[in-house]
């Protein structure tokens, strides 16, 4: 492989240390930062190089509130870059390079109007677009069945394949019928390839752009199942390889396929706690054996090279860690991400650890407060683009070329480290012994020393789902940090990507023992000298709202007041929702039992304030008002507040909604939650 460049890059780069200089020591306590130095958009953000390595592209904000395109020559990045904007009703969300001259965007955009029910619809639109360098739109296919305002309203199509060793086709999808074609990034044409139906979704294509893997929704014996079918590599006929049970919960799916027509790598946890990615012999529908699997956490994908010279051979694979993670294969690459984190002064720190499934003891290493990974590279690797963050790092990107590295920007440029807590790895047992990982986030010691300290338990949202140790998007952490809080996030039972034990242990303890585990956490804060027991709340969103709502109904309560931000308060309303859908109704529905908050308001004690998005589709805003109004009605303290058009996830978030979202929680806390305040 052609890596000699990025081996002399390499050794320059350990040479000259190119960390970005730590903030000096102040003379005087740093201030903490302010909400909107978290609120803001990014100052950069989706960096990302060109397969040839000429051109750079970033979603840049310089002003914190709009977000443009920024795209460099890297002949002369010193030059201004020219700037791709929006209009004043879309903002960019994600860009990638599909071709050396070609962006494709995703944008999203405030919708009244859904073009293909003709009903009124309050929610947010997503549109994908094709650009060229200068942010002029590539001619769209005509999609059949479409109006003009429909095809308007969803663009070129979903990306199946770049088609990386193709100088201009792409493959994309019918969004309508589901039809796969081949589309000419230059010239507009377009060829079909494939007819899409409604049996089969996540379709994939090969190396060369074949389409060679689907899905299929089964019903079978009253069950629900999904089933994996590939093309034989000599006949070319489709046939089903693999097939799991909704009710059983153990996915498989394809990876990626190799240069082997006749081997694929699959992702499966059957009869293991944590996903592996193994080899699959087509012909002989057989498991060959693994490809990569890690002790501790699930393995997810597969990195290939797109360097002519060594086109589709692994180069790594990525696994969820403390945060996602590569193990690189190729030992060039290996030792150039070693040698960045030594130049950039990423230092690790052990986490001793038991394995929730098996109860062994092990240890393994962390980086503290930052790492560094390699986010982007042009085909030949002469050209990286290198990302260092972490809980105590907003983000930074640098650019990695012919033995020099630069910085190229902060994601968060108004943040000062100094102000910000720092966040490590921990475990606790559960009252039933089962072990809990979770994040504990300290104010700076030299600010509010060793404590114990007031103590926010913040839930993540799922709740199959988790969180990780890297930067927090949300401010959720390191804004309160800052400002003297400890801040707990537990992985309490029910969050996904732990392992298959942790997942299933949360099976109908909505309210029951996952709530436990939460207070199990402060329990164990208390006990490490961390927490004061009289100062603790709960702020969570989404499934984290319910389990705020959820602490403040549950009889001898631990905590001062709760905060819920958009949560569901009926579990009935829920299981109504996952019934409607037929394969929902067997893989998470049978598992959505306990507690409703809303029944239970005679058992609040503690002051709550619940708010929500006016655009919430997801979780209403009804459901955060009609638990308002039961406690208001019962004589229980409760505020609340409804954000304009904002929706549930953090890219609808204006940044003066985020901004407000964080002063509101905050100047609850200091003057509303329990006796005095938190």
């Amino acid at each position: 492989m052609s890596l000699r460049n990025l081996m002399l890059a390499a050794a320059s780069v350990a040479a000259v240390a190119i960390a970005a200089p730590a903030t000096p020591a102040l003379a005087q306590t740093p201030t903490p930062p302010t909400a909107m130095a978290f609120a803001r958009e990014p100052a950069m953000a989706s960096v990302t190089i060109s397969p040839d390595g000429r051109h750079m592209a970033a979603i840049v904000s310089p002003d914190g509130r709009r977000r443009a395109i920024a795209v460099w020559d890297t002949s002369n990045l010193g030059a201004e870059p020219y700037l791709i904007g929006s209009d004043e009703r879309s903002e960019f969300l994600n860009i990638q390079f599909v071709k050396n001259d070609r962006l494709f965007v995703v944008t999203q955009q405030l919708s009244n109007y859904n073009p293909f029910s003709g009903q009124p619809q309050q929610t947010y639109r997503y549109r994908n677009q094709l650009v060229d360098l200068e942010g002029n739109p590539i001619r769209l296919p005509r999609w059949e069945g479409l109006d003009d305002r429909q095809a308007s309203y969803v663009g070129v199509g979903q990306l199946v394949s770049s088609l990386d060793n193709h100088p201009t086709d792409i493959l994309i999808q019918d969004p309508l019928r589901g039809d796969i074609y081949r589309f000419n990034t230059q010239t507009g044409g377009t060829s079909r390839v494939e007819r899409g139906s409604d049996r089969f979704q996540s379709v994939l294509a090969d190396l060369q752009g074949n389409i060679r893997g689907r899905e299929e929704f089964i019903l079978e014996g009253g069950q629900a199942f999904i089933g994996i079918q590939l093309r034989h590599p000599d006949t070319n006929e489709w046939s089903e390889h693999f097939r799991w049970s909704a009710r059983d919960r153990e996915p498989v799916s394809i990876v990626a396929f190799t240069n082997d027509p006749n081997v694929v790598l699959i992702q499966s946890t059957q009869g293991r706690d944590h996903a592996a990615i193994l080899e699959y012999d087509i012909r002989a529908r057989q498991v060959l054996g693994e490809a990569f699997a890690h002790p501790l956490f699930d393995a997810t994908g597969v990195i290939q090279s797109r360097d002519p010279d060594s086109y589709g051979e692994i180069l790594g694979f990525t696994y969820n860690g403390e945060r996602g993670q590569t193990y690189w294969v190729d030992e060039n690459l290996a030792t150039v991400a070693d040698t960045l984190r030594q130049a950039m002064g990423v230092s690790t720190e052990p986490v001793n650890w038991v394995d929730i499934a098996t109860g062994q003891r092990l240890r393994f290493e962390v980086g503290s407060g930052a790492d560094v990974e390699i986010i982007s590279w042009s085909d030949d690797f002469s050209e990286i683009i290198v990302r260092k963050s972490g809980p105590r790092q907003p983000p930074e990107y640098y650019r990695l070329q012919g033995g020099r590295a630069r910085l190229l920007g902060r994601a968060y440029p108004e943040i000062d480290q100094n102000a910000i807590g720092e966040t490590r790895l921990i475990q606790y047992a559960a009252r039933d012994g089962l072990m809990i990982p979770a994040f504990l986030t300290t104010p700076p010691r030299e600010i509010y020393g060793d404590g114990p300290y007031p103590t926010i338990v913040t839930p993540h949202g799922g709740p199959w789902a988790r969180d990780d140790l890297d930067w927090d998007t949300t401010g959720w952490t390191q804004y309160f940090a800052a400002r003297g809080y400890a801040v707990l996030q537990p992985q309490y039972r029910g969050s996904q990507g732990w392992g298959q034990r942790l997942w299933r242990a949360g099976d109908s303890e909505w309210g029951g023992r996952m709530q436990d585990d939460k207070d199990d956490g402060v329990a164990y804060l208390v006990a490490q000298g961390v927490t004061d027991p009289g100062r603790v709340a709960m702020h969570g969103y989404s499934y984290g709202g319910y389990a705020a709502m959820a602490a403040a109904v549950r009889p001898n309560g631990i905590y001062q007041c709760a905060i819920a931000g958009a949560g569901p308060s009926s579990l009935n309303d829920i299981r109504r929702d996952t019934f409607n859908s037929r394969f929902i109704r067997e893989f998470q529905h049978p598992h959505l039992n306990g507690v409703s908050p809303i029944d239970h308001i005679d058992q609040v004690q503690i002051p709550v304030y619940v708010y929500s998005g006016d655009r919430d589709t997801r979780v209403e805003p009804e459901e955060s008002e009609r638990f308002a109004a039961a406690l208001r009605n019962a004589g229980k303290p409760v505020q609340i507040r409804i954000f304009p058009d904002m929706e549930h996830t953090l890219n609808t978030w204006t940044p003066t909604n985020f901004e407000e979202m964080l002063t509101s929680v905050e100047a609850y806390l200091r003057t509303e939650c329990g006796p005095g305040g938190l």
